[in-house]
């Protein structure tokens, strides 16, 4: 798969947990999706390590502006 693709596929993912999160009315449901989002932030993450990795570029976080 295309690394454009799964980025996209995250960020969609993403964009409807938090969205959903915003109208979920009990604490349960509100941490349940609040996990969902963690877990795809931590996903997005590694991705873009990994990506910076195969471009040489090394770990973002190392990154000075």
């Amino acid at each position: 798969m295309e690394p454009d693709r799964v980025m996209d596929g995250i960020f969609k993912e993403l964009e409807a947990a938090l969205k959903a999160m915003s109208k979920a009315k009990a604490a349960e449901e509100k941490a349940v999706y609040s996990q969902i989002v963690k877990n795809l932030c931590e996903s997005l993450g590694v991705f873009l390590n990994v990506a910076g990795d195969m471009m040489g570029m090394g770990d973002f976080d190392e990154i000075e502006e």
